[in-house]
């Protein structure tokens, strides 16, 4: 476990949007990819990210209903660029996966971005898959016959 790297813990490629995704079109990737972050990039480059509690700040309970206003229809044509996180903090895929706890703690963060030496998103881990990967480990000890 000591030796993991943080690629081990990333479960399926990240889904990255543009600097000018409006709102609507994320919480439509949101709903229909079941993430909870999507990095934004610019040529490829991670420049940002938005999570889902950042869209559900921004949207109006009225969207769809007979008190919609102009002002609710507007909002959902907010950018990505206006909205996202920057100086993001990220790790490697080659880092341990206790360098990215520890950074994680340090920063008082629950997600890593994973990125190439291009700045490329490879992935996102969270708090939640550093704990499974460290109960599944404890899991498989435990099963070990005794020596």
């Amino acid at each position: 476990m000591s030796q993991l790297a943080v690629q081990a813990l990333i479960k399926r490629p990240p889904y990255t949007i543009g600097l000018d995704t409006t709102l609507e079109e994320m919480v439509t990737i949101l709903e229909a990819q079941k993430f909870h972050h999507l990095l934004v990039v610019d040529y490829d480059r991670l420049v940002g990210i938005v999570s889902d509690r950042d869209i559900l700040k921004r949207l109006s309970p009225w969207i769809g209903t007979v008190r919609e206003t102009d002002k609710d229809t507007a909002t959902q044509k907010i950018r990505a660029h206006q909205m996202m996180t920057r100086n993001l903090i990220t790790v490697a895929p080659e880092w341990s996966v206790f360098e990215a706890i520890e950074l994680m703690l340090e920063k008082r963060v629950s997600i890593l971005p994973v990125v190439d030496d291009a700045q490329r998103p490879v992935g996102v881990i969270s708090w939640r898959d550093v704990l499974t990967q460290i109960m599944t480990h404890r899991a498989q000890q435990m099963a070990q016959p005794a020596r």
